[in-house]
């Protein structure tokens, strides 16, 4: 019976023109020893299973065979070829070896060629055992060092070597590769099927074709479907976060957490669920804008249910189900009860639409306010509205004995009702910060604050409404009484000046005055004080308690 041998090994490339994805390392490489410009130190960085080591090994083999037509090409050079494994060679004695073998010149061929293997793993000692052989290598010597940590690598080291960065490989390219052993070796394949495999790879084409080895030997007759690949490797079916997607666009979030328990009872950890929606969130943002389609990872197959649903979904929603999502998914680790957290976090997914539409409402009625606001300042014809001032208010409070008040309350008569006029919030504002020559910087100051509260500083609001400003020569001279407001002026004085400045077109400065405030005395007052007080003010409140009956306590 004939040994098997693993498809990373079978197919594994053994010229530049089989290496997959990486065109633009092996085309430079080729020129190089074409023009007779090939260096004598290599750095081949990059992701796991890339083909590092093996286009080290290729170009091992080439140096000796390109340009010398006397030389088979088929010859086997591996006389001249040393590979080093610095993952359990990374002594200084190791290194100090290695250049004793150097100074050997090879006995057939050109060059000897030296592949140090996980060089970052070198310890500091051994690197600086290396360096003086690695800046001035004889003639005949090339080395190649292979890493997939080059921040790990000392600098005096990159500096000595010319540094080619792998990229990870294409979903397509492993895909089209995919096909080729499945056609040689008679395996039928589904397409999407493979595709899962490229995109579980994460750019790697060994673990693909480890991947792909482990499926074709749980298949059936060398078919591999779909359905095999996500059972064999442990995924989630893709159709889970449409459905669950269409779910939660419909604020029905009953059926997402019906889904989100099936999904748990067939063994799939919460937070890898909470992780493959964000990135189907993230999916469907990026497939909307036409010019970014082609940066998701889907097969042919799926491409249109992508197209479909994004063209059904807001770009509103899609960023805060992400932002949503993203927060939950920080703070899962954290959480007592895990299933819990992800159902909580598909509750508030599922009411996103509706915070939308109340947002929208409130920037309606708040146009529509100001529009009425504007309308009546511009009429002095506009009838003023009553309002509830003018209407008895019928308290609800207990109150104790209060026969000893009512020789008062017959003397004071019932007060008239003051006629209510709203006014701008502008107005209100400006007739209670400033006196009327001061009335141009009032309004400046009113819209920067208003402008701060719309942004949430409700604090700094505050305190601009209260602010004592006046001006005097070319300043404007600011009264503070605390120091709270005086450190939060400190903080918006300059944007605040260059705000007045620029509406004024003038050069103003502010000169701040600090009056901290004597602390007033409390006075603790009883209930029947209390209530002495209100009745004063509304003498209605002794007849209401008669009628009941109330008791002072």
């Amino acid at each position: 019976m004939e040994q098997f041998l693993v498809s990373a090994r079978k197919y594994r490339p053994v010229d530049f023109e089989t290496v997959v994805g990486q065109s633009h390392i092996t085309e430079t490489l080729l020129n190089e020893i074409k023009q007779n410009r090939l260096a004598q130190s290599f750095l081949f960085t990059g992701p796991r299973g890339v083909g590092k080591t093996t286009c080290a090994r290729i170009l091992a083999k080439v140096v000796n065979t390109l340009n010398d037509s006397n030389i088979d090409p088929d010859y086997d050079f591996s006389f001249n070829i040393f590979e080093l494994d610095a993952a359990s060679n990374n002594s200084v004695e190791d290194i100090r070896n290695l250049v004793e073998q150097v100074r050997i010149p090879p006995q057939v061929g050109k060059y000897k060629v030296y592949i140090i293997d996980e060089v970052h793993m070198l310890s500091n000692s051994a690197f600086n055992a290396f360096l003086k052989t690695l800046e001035e290598p004889p003639s005949y010597a090339i080395f190649i060092l292979a890493t997939t940590e080059r921040h790990k690598i000392i600098p005096t080291i990159l500096s000595r070597c010319q540094i080619f960065n792998f990229k990870r490989i294409e979903a397509s390219e492993i895909v089209k590769q995919l096909k080729t052993i499945c056609n040689n070796e008679n395996i039928k394949a589904d397409e999407q099927a493979l595709h899962v495999i490229a995109v579980k790879a994460d750019g790697g084409m060994r673990d693909a074709l480890s991947m792909f080895d482990q499926i074709v030997s749980y298949s059936k007759d060398k078919v591999i479907t779909y359905e095999d690949v996500l059972k064999n490797l442990n995924l989630l079916n893709q159709s889970y976060f449409f459905e669950i997607t269409e779910s939660l666009i419909k604020t029905d979030y009953g059926k997402a957490l019906i889904i989100f328990d099936e999904i748990l009872s067939n063994g799939f950890d919460a937070q890898y669920f909470l992780n493959g929606l964000t990135s189907h969130f993230r999916d469907l943002l990026v497939v909307k804008n036409t010019n970014t389609a082609y940066l998701i990872s889907s097969a042919e197959q799926t491409a249109p249910l992508y197209k479909k649903q994004a063209d059904s979904i807001n770009s509103g929603f899609l960023i805060n189900a992400i932002n949503i999502a993203d927060q939950y998914d920080q703070t899962y680790k954290a959480s007592n009860n895990q299933r819990l957290h992800v159902e909580l976090a598909l509750i508030k997914i599922a009411n996103i639409n509706n915070a939308i539409n109340i947002l929208e409402e409130l920037k309606k009625k708040r146009t529509e306010l100001n529009k009425n606001a504007g309308s009546a300042k511009e009429s002095d014809t506009v009838p003023k509205p009553t309002t509830d001032h003018d209407q008895k208010i019928t308290p609800t409070l207990r109150i104790g004995n209060i026969s000893q008040l009512k020789k008062k309350s017959e003397t004071v008569n019932e007060p008239e009702t003051e006629q209510y006029e709203p006014k701008n919030e502008i107005e209100t504002l400006q007739s209670d910060l400033q006196p009327e020559n001061e009335n141009e910087i009032s309004k400046i100051i009113i819209e920067f604050a208003l402008g701060a509260k719309e942004k949430g500083a409700h604090f700094t609001y505050t305190m601009l409404k209260n602010i004592n400003a006046k001006i005097v020569e070319s300043k404007i001279k600011v009264k503070i009484t605390n120091t709270r407001d005086s450190s939060e002026f400190d903080q918006i004085k300059t944007d605040l000046l260059k705000f007045i400045n620029k509406k004024t077109g003038k050069n103003y400065s502010f000169d701040i005055e600090f009056e901290k405030t004597q602390n007033e005395t409390k006075t603790i007052y009883t209930n029947k004080e209390k209530f002495q007080f209100l009745a004063e003010k509304n003498p209605f409140l002794i007849k209401f308690c008669n009628d009941l009956g109330l008791e002072l306590e």
